[in-house]
């Protein structure tokens, strides 16, 4: 007489292989993979330590605003005006050092400030009024992107000292010139994919994401989380801002226009939900470094720049359009 298996005998756990793609940034990366071959079979030119070196810092910047921006949607939120808070605090860096009135260490640390102020104001309204993120965060759009042009009277900040400039310097790894800016990207990148995933703070900005409501229920302040969440997003596009500054060697008041669209760009591509609660700010680097890519290897081809930016648009569908199957499926 055969004894029949418990009914959990035929459940079989998922191989490393499944889990491995399954994870977010499974996809992500394997485009960036596919990406980065074709590009080399089709220049010359692309597959070199110097042009990878370009392409980072190109997506320095993007990629430091993607850190915030992934932040804020995996609470369910968004923030359309990263990218002219970034431009107001590199003006107010620039124009504050240039005129020589403050020290540089000084210019630098007021820039942090206010851009971390911006933050803390766009949480504040999207949690105590309440009113909706795209909102206040289109409406801080505005207000920094004019604050931006009434403090640098629409003049651009030249002949900046060094130690604003110095992040754009480069040192040799091996036969590459890569650029401290870089490495401080790269740093913030893996600090806070650390905070996210291995502390109490990034659990609760995951399950705030994923249930507001289940988050408080299970003792989470999600006032003070939301707040703190703006407020260290707009930390991060202080630096954003000061790696702009580094980069250009000026303070322009038209810089960061674009860059928020950017920044959502590559949280989308990097396979973060727009719904809140799913993604790592990793899978925000390699979108942005798709981008980057994509960019870098059809300006090598010889495309026009108006073509680039009508297949980023095509990837951007293409992700959100995965997200919406993918959570079709969970929920069935």
């Amino acid at each position: 007489m055969t004894t029949a298996a418990p009914p959990y005998a035929s459940v079989k756990e998922p191989t490393r292989l499944r889990r491995l793609t399954a994870a977010p940034t499974a996809g992500p990366l394997a485009a960036l993979v596919l990406a980065c071959a074709f590009f080399s079979l089709t220049t010359d030119q692309f597959l070199s330590g110097g042009n990878f070196s370009l392409i980072i810092q190109q997506v320095m910047v993007v990629g430091a605003l993607a850190i915030g921006q992934t932040l804020i949607i995996l609470t369910a939120g968004i923030d359309l005006s990263c990218g002219a808070v970034m431009a107001f605090g590199s003006i107010m860096i620039a124009k504050s050092a240039a005129e020589g009135s403050v020290p540089p260490l000084v210019a630098i640390v007021m820039g942090l400030g206010v851009c971390a102020g911006f933050g803390l104001v766009n949480g504040l309204l999207v949690r105590l009024v309440p009113l909706p993120p795209f909102i206040v965060t289109l409406g801080m759009l505005n207000i920094a992107f004019a604050l931006t042009h009434i403090y640098s009277d629409e003049q651009t900040v030249t002949d900046l000292p060094r130690s604003l400039t110095w992040l754009g310097e480069t040192f040799p790894l091996g036969r590459t010139d890569v650029t401290y800016g870089s490495v401080l990207t790269i740093a913030l990148f893996l600090a806070f994919a650390y905070a996210l995933s291995s502390t109490s703070w990034g659990r609760h900005v995951y399950a705030l994401g994923n249930s507001p409501e289940a988050a408080r229920l299970n003792g989470v302040r999600t006032s003070r989380l939301t707040i703190g969440v703006y407020a260290v997003a707009g930390l991060v596009y202080g630096i954003a801002a000061l790696l702009l500054v580094s980069r250009t060697g000026v303070g322009d008041p038209q810089a960061g226009q674009t860059e928020n669209l950017d920044s959502i760009t590559a949280v989308v591509l990097g396979g973060t939900s727009l719904f809140g609660g799913r993604g790592t700010v990793m899978g925000s680097l390699i979108g942005a470094l798709i981008v980057g890519v994509f960019r870098n290897g059809l300006q090598l081809m010889g495309v026009a720049s108006i073509y680039q930016t009508l297949i980023t648009g095509v990837l951007v569908i293409l992700a959100v359009t995965v997200d919406q199957i993918s959570r079709k499926r969970v929920r069935r």
